[in-house]
C-alpha cells in the first residue's frame, strides 16, 4: 500500500471527504430519514435528549475520517468517477452487506436496514468522488 497518497494535500481532500460525510449523515439522520430511522431503531426522544451527543459526534467523525483514510488508500491514482464506483462498490458491496447480516440476526425492521445501507452507499460515493478529485 502507497502511503505517499496521504502526503501533502492528501490529509486536507480525506479531511473534507470526512467533514461531508458526517454533514450528510446529519441530513441523512436529522431531517431527510431522522423519524423514520428513530422509529425503526426503536431510539426515543427521550433517549436522544440524555445523550452525550458531543461525545457521540466526536466518535462518529472520528470514524468517518479514519473511513476517509482508507478509502484513499484504495483510490490511488483514480479518477472522479473511479472514487465514485469504489465508494458505490464499498458501501454497497462491503458495508451495506455486512449491516445486512446484522439486520437479519438482531430481526431489525426492513427500514432500519435501509436507511443505515443507504447511507453507507451515498457517503461512500460522496467520499469516493471528494478523494480521487482532490488529488
Amino acid at each position: 500500500m502507497d502511503m505517499a497518497v496521504l502526503t501533502g494535500s492528501g490529509w486536507l481532500g480525506v479531511l473534507v471527504a470526512a467533514v461531508l460525510a458526517f454533514v450528510l449523515g446529519a441530513l441523512w439522520y436529522g431531517p431527510l430519514f431522522g423519524r423514520v430511522w428513530m422509529s425503526a431503531a426503536g431510539v426515543t426522544e427521550a433517549q436522544v435528549s440524555e445523550a452525550n451527543m458531543a461525545r457521540i459526534f466526536a466518535l462518529a467523525f472520528l470514524l468517518e475520517l479514519i473511513q476517509a483514510i482508507v478509502l484513499r488508500l484504495l483510490l490511488r491514482d483514480a479518477t472522479v468517477w473511479d472514487g465514485v464506483t469504489t465508494g458505490l462498490m464499498v458501501g454497497g458491496g462491503w458495508v451495506a452487506t455486512a449491516t445486512g447480516v446484522f439486520h437479519l440476526f438482531e430481526h431489525r425492521p426492513a427500514a432500519h436496514f435501509f436507511v443505515n445501507a443507504g447511507y453507507a452507499v451515498l457517503s461512500f460515493a460522496l467520499m469516493g468522488a471528494v478523494l480521487a478529485g482532490w488529488s
